[in-house]
């Protein structure tokens, strides 16, 4: 796969979630709010877009040529600079 087709595929799944579930920035605050409650301890947004990340990562460990959890990855990455907003 060339990098151009990866990354657009990237972002109309992040426009896909937006329509299906609304702005990503409110889903991370929520998601960082359950995790916190959860946990006990305080959770960020952007520590929530890390740790799908990372979930992510471990995926691809298992499988490198998963390509749902490479899109994830570069879907979470470009959250980040939204994720504290």
């Amino acid at each position: 796969m060339i990098r151009p087709a990866i990354l657009e595929e990237a972002a109309h799944v992040l426009e896909a979630r937006a329509e299906t579930y609304g702005p990503a920035t409110d889903a991370l605050r929520a998601i960082a709010a359950r995790w916190s409650l959860t946990l006990g301890v305080p959770v960020s947004p952007e520590q929530v877009a890390l740790c799908m990340i990372d979930l992510k990562l471990a995926r691809l460990a298992h499988d490198p040529a998963h390509r749902d959890s490479l899109v994830d990855v570069i879907g979470y990455a470009a959250l980040m600079s939204e994720a504290g907003r």
